[in-house]
């Protein structure tokens, strides 16, 4: 049960005065928690930080505001313009002055009465906002304060700048932010008190309000105490989940897997090269893990190209050689079969029984399949979140595999354990991640890197090219293609849409149909299932030679004859993508080129993020400049992924809180496992009013006994 506590920062936020339900759906646009289906709690409101501050100290007199700066005026009121009658379009004007000259306050849609009680003429008042100037003469059109001269110590002097969305007001978001504030709770302390002394924290209410109310700008930078402070009880809250799902995890576990490695040197004969340093590293670390008692949880990290499949294949052959099975999941239907046409050959050849399950699979296909899981006759299979389903059942799943952790959530992985006896785990992803997010997104884990490329691959040329020379980059990629080679055309966009001078990938097909004829093909996330193989296929089988595509290709897809990757509006995509659009090229023997075409003008990232393409191809610092161009969230795309993305936490500001907490939730958890002291009931609430409520619920199942079921010891 949650801490009655906390019920009044979990309500919804539509029990705020003011809140309806319509105010509420935009409110939930601007939090920054991940909501999934929830609606927008009172809580999730204190974490809407402001992004800046307006300083309304600025008092120049009316002849020395600059144009398009935020000002506050002392005036004496002259007059009162009201507009035509019958004319609603015209403004209603106030005219003030000061010492310095006269102004016009500009109103649309006003209520005259209204106007008049709160500006009578000859009153002296304060009105705060932006300065315009037309035609020399100065104006402020709705000014965001007015108060009469001796109320003017109401006037929010530094006013918090907060995120907004379409119909959201500044002003609602203020009045309803202010409420939250006002409900929350006197909660315990958390932290300890050196922590709290070494790093000159306020307390958590008091965070909160030294950012919701600055009295000077820099009180709301990310670098100030406040939001330190708020960002280090994120990512304590965030060691402390993670420390408890591995304690969880590693418990629920104890069946070495052991082999007599038969399988995997049957699948090692039948590749077509040696496996590489890094590959082979990455397999001992693995064997070693499945044949410890404990559960492995292993992040296997790659550059493009660098062979995790082939690493991943040789721990499946571990688990089949111990009588189990192991299920390899994708994020896409298209990486699930491209994994079966890399995986298919080499399991044929070691005699190991190998299917597909996605959502397409009907029929008799589907049944063979799930009867083949159930009985055991399927030592493999791969597959989309279809493997899930509440139908698909196992003889012995021992080996979990999931590829591009960064698309799969907690419950995605809490759900594949409920397939098995708490199968061993081997997650893999193809972009590199820089080492302080795999420990925040990541710390459950132990981490094998591959930063070796196999053999016979050959660095990709890249160049950048403006958009103006469009027509002679056609006329090179034609040139290509009469000589055989394959190109790759990447478009930000499916279809057309309202952003203008953007192509989309549909119009550019249609471009370069009329050029190269049927030899252009294309595909998207919005095909069909069966009209993206088909139009993978022709591509890889020369049907097509040059494929426009969004960043669908960007997991996984395998055209090793393919040597020419385009990406139109380069500018619109991060660096850690950018690298793997890049990945897809330069896999065969052929010397490779990447194009970024890009649109004029560059900003500073885009030209800092052309500048890092074109010195390297180190996926690992490409990861860690991304990092530092875009932050956490973006690289990761947190929001929607289901990863432990922040809703505090900059790691570009704040990576140096992060060992410390770390450490902080390691010893806590050493001396206090339960969370029964008084600082592990505080460091509970945390969790919970932070959205770390798996790790809450697991630390609460800990004690219940599980049943136990002996692994079979070979292969049958």
């Amino acid at each position: 049960m949650r801490p009655s506590l906390l019920d009044p920062l979990f309500a919804p936020v539509a029990s705020i005065e003011g809140v309806g339900p319509k105010v509420a759906g935009m409110i939930a646009r601007v939090v920054p928690a991940d909501l999934g289906d929830r609606p927008a709690r009172v809580g999730d409101l204190v974490f809407v930080l402001p992004h800046s501050v307006i300083d309304r100290r600025n008092r120049p007199g009316i002849a020395f505001a600059a144009a398009g700066s935020v000002v506050t005026l002392d005036l004496r009121i002259d007059r009162h313009q009201a507009p035509p009658r019958g004319n609603r379009s015209a403004p209603y004007r106030v005219f003030a002055h000061d010492d310095t000259g006269e102004i016009a306050l500009t109103f649309f849609h006003a209520h005259g009465p209204w106007l008049e009680r709160t500006m009578p003429v000859g009153e002296h008042v304060v009105v705060s906002g932006r300065m315009e100037w037309f035609n020399g003469r100065p104006s402020m059109v709705h000014p965001d304060h007015i108060a009469r001269a001796d109320a003017a110590e109401s006037l929010p002097l530094v006013e918090p700048v907060y995120p907004l969305t379409s119909g959201l007001s500044a002003k609602v978001l203020r009045r309803a932010i202010g409420q939250a504030l006002s409900r929350l709770p006197p909660l315990p302390e958390w932290l300890d008190e050196d922590t709290m002394r070494s790093q000159c924290f306020p307390s958590f209410a008091a965070a909160l309000q030294a950012l919701h109310g600055p009295a000077e700008p820099p009180d709301v930078s990310p670098e100030a105490a406040a939001w330190r402070r708020l960002a280090y009880d994120e990512l304590l809250a965030g060691q402390v989940s993670l420390a408890l799902v591995r304690s969880r995890a590693k418990r629920l576990s104890g069946r070495p897997l052991g082999g007599d490695g038969r399988v995997a040197a049957a699948l090692v004969q039948a590749l077509p090269y040696r496996l590489t340093g890094a590959q082979q590293r990455a397999v001992g670390e693995i064997r070693a893990d499945l044949e410890k008692p404990e559960r492995m949880l292993r992040l296997l990290q790659g550059d493009v190209g660098s062979g995790k499949t082939v690493v991943a294949l040789l721990a499946m052959a571990q688990a089949i050689e111990a009588g189990g099975q192991a299920a390899l999941m994708a994020p896409t239907e298209i990486l699930a079969r491209q994994h079966l046409s890399t995986l298919e050959p080499l399991a044929a050849a070691a005699g190991v029984r190998i299917a597909i399950l996605t959502g397409r699979e009907k029929g008799r296909e589907r049944a063979a399949t799930l009867a083949g899981l159930e009985d055991g006759s399927v030592d493999i299979v791969v597959g989309t979140h279809a493997l899930f389903q509440e139908t698909v059942r196992f003889r012995d799943l021992v080996l979990a595999v999931v590829d591009e952790q960064h698309r799969f959530g907690v419950h995605q992985r809490l759900a594949i354990n409920a397939k098995g006896d708490a199968p061993d785990m081997l997650v893999m992803t193809a972009t590199p991640i820089p080492r302080t997010l795999v420990l925040t997104a990541f710390g459950d884990m132990d981490v094998s890197r591959l930063t070796e490329k196999p053999a016979g691959r050959r660095p990709v040329r890249t160049v950048t090219l403006p958009l103006e020379r469009l027509d002679e980059l056609v006329g090179r990629v034609g040139e290509a293609m009469a000589g055989g080679q394959k190109v790759f055309w990447i478009c930000p966009l499916v279809e057309e849409s309202e952003e203008a001078g953007v192509m989309s990938a549909e119009d550019r097909h249609a471009a370069l149909r009329r050029t190269f004829g049927e030899s252009v093909g294309i595909v998207h996330g919005r095909m069909k299932g069966t009209e993206k193989d088909a139009a993978m296929r022709a591509f890889k089988e020369g049907g097509t030679r040059l494929l426009v595509a969004t960043t669908v290709v960007v997991v996984g897809v395998d055209v090793p004859d393919a040597t020419i990757m385009v990406i139109e509006h380069a500018e619109r995509f991060g660096l850690a993508q950018l690298h793997q659009l890049r990945g897809r090229v330069g896999r065969g023997n052929q010397p490779s080129s990447c194009v970024l075409l890009y649109k004029e003008p560059l900003g500073d990232t885009a030209r800092q993020r052309r500048a890092v393409m074109r010195e390297t191809e180190d996926g690992f610092r490409i990861a860690e400049e991304d990092l530092k161009l875009r932050g956490e969230g973006e690289l990761l795309g947190t929001r929607q992924s289901g990863t432990p993305g922040f809703q505090v936490a900059r790691l570009e500001f704040h990576s140096d809180l992060l060992e410390i907490a770390r450490r902080d939730a390691r010893l806590l958890l050493s001396r206090d496992m339960d969370l029964a002291s008084p600082r592990g009931e505080a460091i509970r609430l945390l969790l919970y009013l932070l959205g770390r409520t798996e790790a809450v619920r697991l630390h609460r199942g800990w004690h219940r006994p599980r049943p136990h079921r002996p692994r079979v010891t070979g292969r049958t």
